[in-house]
């Protein structure tokens, strides 16, 4: 299934954010990405009824198999490509806001290439 570049967005924050502080909340996504809780209770009704999250009693959003995938795969990328610029000399804020535009249209091969060169080098 191809997931649109926004839920891509809200499926990776969700990752970062239970990676760094343990929970996610939704009030805790909308921070993070500068959106309404409005925009992000939409969002994340809408995960939930695509099983790619789950939202206990207390608020706590957890990523599915499913929805972790997405997530884990877009940070790979995110973070690779912010690596590849970097390496090229790209400062560290320009190259992680670039990585984030360019980590939704770029190819799967082009990614994997992206790596091996810079792991032999």
């Amino acid at each position: 299934m191809k997931i649109q570049e926004s839920a891509e967005n809200y499926l990776e924050t969700i990752h970062v954010l239970k990676k760094k502080n343990g929970n996610v909340r939704s009030i805790d996504v909308a921070n993070e990405l500068s959106f309404s809780k409005a925009s992000v209770s939409i969002a994340m009704k809408n995960f939930r009824e695509e099983g790619y999250i789950t939202v206990d009693e207390d608020g706590y959003i957890s990523l599915t198999e499913k929805g972790l995938e997405v997530a884990e795969r877009v940070y790979e990328r995110h973070e690779v490509l912010a690596r590849a610029l970097m390496a090229l000399g790209v400062d560290e804020e320009t190259a992680y806001e670039d990585a984030c535009k360019i980590e939704h249209y770029i190819s799967n091969k082009s990614v994997q290439k992206i790596k091996e060169h810079f792991n032999h080098n």
